[in-house]
């Protein structure tokens, strides 16, 4: 155990008391109600059986919930994250699956022991509500077959398919269910509509004590029931955690380790993204801290654990840990109960849950898919009419309903850093000449279309971006005796922004002119100095402020 996490358990415990105890425990059966559903139903999305996903949840709630960097966190399979995998699932297999989990782990618990969990939080928030829109767009679209009850052909759609995008796209899925040629089961868009009016329309008085989601489970598994109708059902529920479906580390499962890397690195950013933002959302909540890097560090050693025993891939969930809160848990001991309470269902009330209909599962998940939208989000960027971030969104969710997740999200981060690229661009130049008027009022010679003393105020990052703008700008102003440039508004400067100044430098000499910089800011200065452009211009010609160059430059003119 490391001395941070350490640290945050001593503190965490310190006034523990039975009340306390009484509270995490209230709050344990609350969230293990709410995950019990998911969990099956996350298992089945993720291209493996309820079984793995609840024991996922099992685990996750236990070790990563023990080793976290925060009380709060509740761990366990996703609707994202499931998103990921069944594709995984479907085009490797099983074993891949798994071992994709092992490695996707490696990968989250290596960023963080060398502490880059900053660097996930870099994904711009348009792109995260974009991709996180395009999985519940997967999610919702997959489960449409349990809903009608058929198995339905993806759309052929030629020019699509022509792009190079899967026979299996989201799209043409959608595409082939709204031909409405296949026979609708109706007993299994019963049984899957009793789950989303449980969920959608239960009043808060009862869904505060009984999850929608398990009573709409109960209520569709007793209509099937009492109607004798004859539905797809979960099947056997193993009673241990240790799956006959499990990692094996063979010669086998190595040889597909190269071609799973991709997928494997999507699951870590992944899983690594939603552990840090559900981490966010909780501080808020709480006004408790989360350890980043603790964070990770606990979701890549239970993750690596996990497919030993037969489990998906695990994240923290941000539904999940918001119950936890609501209910009053107060420490990682909420994660750990529910996680125990998970194991004992599994054990105890197996046979019960075999009953559970598929279509009930698809009604659970697409409730969830509805709800993971970023609802308040999606409308301030409209509100707003941010145009950037409104693009930014629907590219990236367009991209992950028809590519692959791992290109959608290079093309969102891609096109946000174009963005920001196009928008720092904009560099501001503002030139003032010294009060010409007032020096030939003091009966100096000067030219007024010539001016002795010229002061430019520039504003924005010099970097390769802005370097035309600039050039634009500096070009249509003359020459000058003392050219004074405020870099005040510069926060950095590049190679490009360097090679700018030199342009100014030798400008100036050739018209017999001299060149000031001011107000240099630290990051500025280390570049000029790293340049040797600071020793060209002169320790004699850099000043702190605009006014003291200008009084210099009065000075050695003669006219002070």
């Amino acid at each position: 155990m490391n001395m941070p996490l350490i640290q945050l358990i001593r503190d965490e415990f310190r006034d523990y008391s039975f009340n306390t105890f009484q509270k995490d425990l209230l709050a344990g059966l609350t969230v293990a109600a709410v995950a019990l559903p998911l969990a099956l139903a996350f298992g089945i999305a993720s291209g493996s059986t309820p079984a793995a996903g609840l024991v996922t949840a099992i685990l996750a709630g236990i070790v990563i919930g023990g080793l976290s960097g925060a009380p709060f966190q509740i761990s366990g399979p996703t609707g994202a994250m499931s998103a990921v995998l069944i594709l995984v699932a479907n085009q490797y297999g099983p074993q891949a699956l798994l071992l994709v989990g092992l490695m996707a782990g490696a990968l989250i618990l290596l960023v963080g022991i060398f502490r880059l969990g900053r660097t996930v939080l870099l994904i711009p928030r348009p792109v995260i509500t974009g991709f996180t829109s395009g999985i519940a767009i997967i999610i919702f679209v997959g489960q449409l077959g349990n809903f009608v009850g058929a198995q339905v052909q993806p759309a052929e759609i030629a020019f699509i398919n022509a792009l190079g995008i899967s026979h299996e796209s989201t799209v043409l899925k959608l595409l082939g269910f709204l031909r409405f040629d296949y026979p609708i089961n109706w007993q299994t868009m019963a049984t899957a509509g009793v789950v989303l009016a449980a969920i959608f329309l239960l009043p808060k008085s009862i869904s505060k004590r009984v999850p929608g989601s398990l009573l709409g489970l109960a209520l569709a598994s007793a209509l099937t029931l009492g109607l004798n109708w004859q539905e797809p059902v979960i099947g056997n529920i193993p009673r241990s955690i240790l799956l006959d479906q499990r990692l094996t580390l063979n010669a086998e499962t190595f040889q597909q380790a190269p071609q799973l890397l991709v997928p494997a690195l999507s699951v870590a950013a992944l899983g690594a993204i939603e552990s840090l933002l559900c981490g966010a959302v909780g501080s808020k909540a709480t006004g408790a801290k989360m350890d980043g890097d603790q964070e990770l560090i606990a979701q890549g050693i239970g993750n690596l654990l996990i497919p030993f025993f037969g489990g998906v891939p695990a994240t923290a969930a941000i539904a999940r840990t918001s119950v936890a809160i609501n209910s009053g848990g107060q420490t990682r001991l909420t994660s750990v109960l529910h996680g125990i309470i998970l194991l004992l269902c599994a054990l105890l009330l197996g046979p019960i849950i075999a009953r559970v209909p598929l279509a009930a599962l698809a009604g659970v998940l697409m409730a969830t898919a509805i709800r993971m939208n970023e609802w308040e989000e999606i409308r301030w960027m409209f509100r707003h009419r941010f145009r950037g971030a409104i693009a930014l969104f629907l590219i990236t969710m367009i991209a992950t309903a028809l590519l692959d997740l791992t290109q959608a999200i290079i093309i969102g981060v891609g096109l946000s850093a174009l963005l920001y690229v196009y928008q720092s661009s904009n560099v501001s130049v503002n030139r003032k000449e010294v009060d010409v008027k007032m020096l030939q009022a003091r009966g100096h010679q000067i030219d007024s279309t010539h001016p002795d003393i010229s002061v430019m105020y520039v504003t924005g990052p010099l970097f390769f971006a802005a370097a035309q703008a600039f050039r634009r700008e500096y070009g249509e102003h003359q020459c000058c005796r003392v050219l004074i440039v405020s870099m005040r508004g510069v926060p950095l400067i590049d190679v490009s922004g360097l090679e700018l100044i030199e342009e100014m430098i030798e400008a100036q000499r050739r018209c017999g002119g001299e060149l000031m910089l001011c107000a240099l800011q630290p990051q500025v200065r280390a570049m000029l100095d790293r340049s040797r452009l600071t020793e060209e211009i002169g320790a004699h010609n850099i000043f702190w402020a605009a006014d003291a160059a200008i009084i210099e430059a009065n000075r050695r003119l003669g006219v002070a």
